[in-house]
């Protein structure tokens, strides 16, 4: 029966003019491309929080509101050498009035600033690394010191961010994971269509000696060749969108899209996907067909 089975030609099956698994490697391309901008989106964005702790939470911002008849340079500098004497704090640094203007600029209009708009004062407060300071305590010494001074507290803000930064992570994943479900069902209606239209055949290979798992081979291997040809084409189209997103963020060079930068080693998984579909497939394949066997013969 093993003699026979040498014997058998690999293309018994003639599953390379199947049609119907001429659309899987299109299908599975979609699949891979989505994968991967799912995949490069979460991985990107574990960096970016990771900068937004680093980055928001070791600033305060220090306001001081306008009050007629009160100079704001003077307030200001009171605040600053007030700041400058709290435990924890590593640096303090006055905000020019223009640097003010400048950002309050895109929304207002430059005829709003130049009309002697009352801006408030601005100083930029860096933390000491793992510095334990008590915001509340901090407004009541600046409101003793300097009626109208306030810092702004980021942590609050800082972890609804974070936390939405965290469920867009779920959410690529989850679409990863649903990805890789839709590309089984493909392989498991191209297989069964494929057992299906190959009946006689299968069951005249069973007499002169095939066994399962041979019948289950050829399967996989025209599968696995539709999906790595499907992945290739989906991770190099992926990779293509990314790289042009990635220039264009730089281009723009206004840290407005930071979580677009991807790490050298995010990369090297996009060559992985189209592996990780083939095996997807060979492993769909093999299961579909032995389990369709026995439900056959």
């Amino acid at each position: 029966m093993s003699k026979a089975r040498k014997k058998t030609p690999v293309s018994d099956l003639q599953l390379e003019s199947d049609k119907s698994v001429r659309f899987l490697p299109w299908a599975l391309a979609v699949m891979v491309f989505l994968a991967a901008l799912a995949l490069s989106g979460a991985l990107a964005l574990d960096g970016t929080i990771e900068g937004w702790r680093r980055g928001v939470s070791a600033k305060l911002t220090v306001q001081i509101a306008d009050r007629p008849g009160q100079p704001m340079p003077p307030r200001l500098q009171a605040a600053a050498d007030l700041l400058k004497t709290v435990p924890g704090i590593a640096e303090v640094q006055i905000v020019e009035r223009s640097a003010v203007e400048a950002l309050l600029q895109p929304w207002l209009g430059s005829a709003a600033l130049q009309a002697d708009l009352p801006l408030p004062g601005m100083i930029d407060v860096t933390l000491q690394d793992n510095a334990a300071l008590s915001v509340e305590a901090l407004n009541a010494r600046l409101q003793a010191a300097v009626p109208g001074a306030r810092a702004d507290d980021p942590k609050p803000w800082l972890d609804r961010l974070v936390q939405l930064g965290r469920l867009l992570q779920s959410l690529g994943g989850s679409i990863v994971l649903l990805v890789g479900m839709a590309a089984a069902a493909m392989v498991i209606f191209a297989t069964r269509a494929g057992l299906a239209a190959r009946r006689d055949t299968i069951e005249l290979l069973h007499l002169i000696g095939a066994e399962d798992g041979y019948i289950a081979q050829q399967f996989q291997r025209h599968v696995a060749a539709q999906a790595l040809r499907g992945g290739i084409l989906g991770a190099g189209l992926a990779a293509a969108l990314l790289i042009g997103i990635q220039l264009l963020a730089g281009g723009i060079g206004t840290g407005l899209l930071p979580g677009l930068q991807l790490l050298w080693w995010h990369w090297l998984l996009l060559p992985v996907l189209p592996l990780a579909a083939a095996a997807l497939a060979i492993l769909t394949a093999r299961w579909t067909v032995l389990g369709e066997l026995r439900a056959m013969l």
